[in-house]
């Protein structure tokens, strides 16, 4: 069971749907959002980038529980939000130094959580890309760079949302068939490790246990794990912490995340709601960029309600509250 202050109960609510759903958007991307424009043969100016997020804020968040940004691009989406929906924000640095072996997770030099809080923040999020057959040095560096910011949010009483992102240091790629394989042992090892205590995390942002372009029914081409692997994968998610979890959308389609939500619940996972980002908005990008303001925001009065509308639905219907997860202190 997982103990919470009033305060911190309080936060979490409004993170969070009356139901006990996090039904959340997430448009913190910075590197992958100058990738983004850079793809369309856009400059990826601070001005529209930051525009960008606030035209997404202003049209998405009132069917959202809260909103995910970063303090570099995001702060006017953040001011731009609908009054119902609660804020959380990036303390990581974007992306990793390739020149350093292990993904080494860095904090932005001039935040800390009392200066997020200070910006409206409900909550904290902080990336961490995680192996869990790494040089121990490796993890063991992670381990107390998650507690320090553990500690930081406990000291401000503010809720603590890990985003895990795994890996296999020794491929290069973790979309292909062969990081597939060994998918569910890094992602469920990972979640195990960091329900821990010590690391004083209150949700988990995770990634499925499996990559369902290889699950039996879904694949189009290879297929790497039969319906009855991937559900018990799925299944062993859920048993491997007493943490509430959410979903990241890791860039999918639409279409792809409800099926999976609606698998992962067929499976017996007790996920608690979504943190959802480019499987939502991204068609939005290359309107912005050729068509300008009015045309995005068409999308995004249409496709994009229709896209977070279709997905809380779902999430309704199969996701768990993280309610009974909780006991007040």
């Amino acid at each position: 069971m997982l103990k919470m202050t009033q305060q911190k109960k309080a936060a979490m609510d409004h993170l969070s749907a009356s139901d006990g759903f996090i039904k959340a958007l997430a448009i913190d991307q910075r590197g992958a959002m100058v990738r983004m424009f850079d793809a369309l043969g856009a400059e990826a100016t601070q001005e529209k980038i930051e525009h960008l997020k606030k035209l997404v804020s202003e049209e998405l968040t009132p069917y959202a529980s809260s909103i995910l940004l970063d303090t570099i691009y995001g702060l006017p989406g953040a001011k731009a939000r609908a009054e119902n929906a609660g804020l959380l924000l990036a303390y990581e640095q974007t992306g990793y130094d390739k020149n350093v072996p292990g993904r080494l997770p860095r904090l932005i030099s001039n935040l800390s959580v009392k200066r997020l809080v200070k910006e409206s923040a409900d909550g904290i999020k902080l990336l961490l890309y995680y192996d869990v057959d790494e040089d121990e040095v490796i993890n063991d560096q992670k381990k107390a760079f998650v507690e320090r910011v553990g500690s930081e949010c406990a000291a401000e009483d503010a809720p603590f949302y890990l985003e895990i992102l795994t890996y296999d240091a020794q491929m290069d790629n973790t979309n292909d068939a062969a990081f597939a394989k060994v998918k569910p042992h890094k992602v469920n090892q990972a979640i195990r490790e960091f329900s821990k205590d010590c690391y004083g995390v209150d949700v988990l942002k995770v990634e499925t246990p499996v990559n369902m372009n290889f699950v039996e029914g879904f694949a189009k081409d290879e297929v790497v794990y039969s319906q009855t692997e991937a559900a018990a994968a799925f299944k062993a998610q859920s048993e491997a912490t007493h943490l509430p979890f959410i979903f990241l959308s890791a860039g999918v389609s639409a279409e792809l995340f409800n099926k999976t939500l609606i698998f992962a619940k067929e499976s017996g996972s007790t996920f608690n709601g979504v943190l959802c980002g480019r499987a939502t908005w991204k068609g939005v990008v290359k309107v912005f960029i050729e068509e300008g303001e009015e045309a995005a925001r068409h999308w995004l009065r249409t496709i994009g309600k229709e896209n977070i509308q279709s997905l809380n639905q779902v999430v309704e219907e199969n996701a768990t509250s993280w309610y009974d997860l909780v006991e007040i202190q």
